[in-house]
């Protein structure tokens, strides 16, 4: 277990969360942006798929409720994996009922195999454009888990080309989503940069549908640069007019979201 700087993982109080990684090993989806490849071919970690559960070590000594990422660094819902994995990993939140469980994939399809969710676990899929295959994807999947809170997270955003606004409006005002996470491609490049109106397509149709929205650091530089006559809905608030201080919204509708 290792404190994150990974910005959306905040504890109940405001700081920063944790991650743990329970299973280790190079994730065999091997996305052509994926950090933690990286961090395996520079690092010359072991690349081996293994569960490793001296992982959880540490998680007992935590004093206050905490929220914690699970595996930060491989897909945890991966066909490749073995299923006894998530089995052992899902037992975990049972025994600790005062923390929060944060998951991610992007293998919605195998979520519903491990649905109802603890009480005290986060379900979110990533999507990275505004795909309709991707969308609709994650919107049938999510749709049909039980958790406390569900969740996109647009991180990559890659592209965003067609107008899909609706689906995250849908989202909201059906009750299978509740949070959105929105960033851009690290490292940062000019290329991978996404596009403000972009941006703004997604965050005003998420505030017609009161999902809470989390913009990571790393748009700031976008949004300051289109200024708060163009981007006054992307910060919580603007100091002189000139500086953002993005919307880091955290879920705050926690009741348990079931199939319609």
């Amino acid at each position: 277990m290792n404190a994150t700087k990974i910005e959306w993982v905040k504890n109940p109080d405001g700081s920063q969360g944790y991650t743990i990684n329970p299973v280790k090993g190079l994730c065999p989806m091997a996305c052509p942006y994926c950090y933690a490849r990286r961090m395996y071919k520079r690092f010359k970690w072991n690349p081996t798929i293994r569960y490793d559960p001296r992982a959880w070590l540490g998680l007992g000594s935590l004093r206050k409720p905490s929220r914690i990422f699970v595996g930060s660094t491989i897909e945890l819902f991966d066909d490749r994996l073995s299923e006894q994995y998530l089995k052992w990993i899902l037992e975990v939140p049972l025994e600790f009922p005062q923390h929060t469980f944060i998951f991610l994939t992007k293998q919605p399809q195998n979520l519903i195999k491990w649905s109802p969710f603890p009480d005290n676990c986060w379900v979110g899929v990533t999507v990275t454009s505004s795909d309709l295959g991707q969308l609709y994807e994650a919107e049938y999947q999510l749709e049909q888990v039980t958790a406390k809170v569900k969740y996109l997270s647009l991180e990559p955003l890659l592209n965003w080309d067609k107008p899909c606004g609706a689906v995250i409006e849908r989202g909201g005002t059906k009750g299978w989503l509740d949070w959105l996470i929105i960033g851009q491609q690290t490292p940062v490049s000019a290329k991978t940069e996404p596009k403000i109106e972009w941006l703004q397509e997604i965050v005003e149709a998420a505030d017609k549908a009161g999902v809470k929205v989390f913009l990571k650091d790393n748009l700031k530089p976008l949004i300051q640069e289109a200024g708060h006559s163009q981007a006054s809905w992307a910060a919580k608030e603007w100091v002189q007019c000139k500086y953002p201080v993005l919307r880091q919204e955290m879920p705050g509708k926690e009741k348990n979201q079931k199939k319609e």
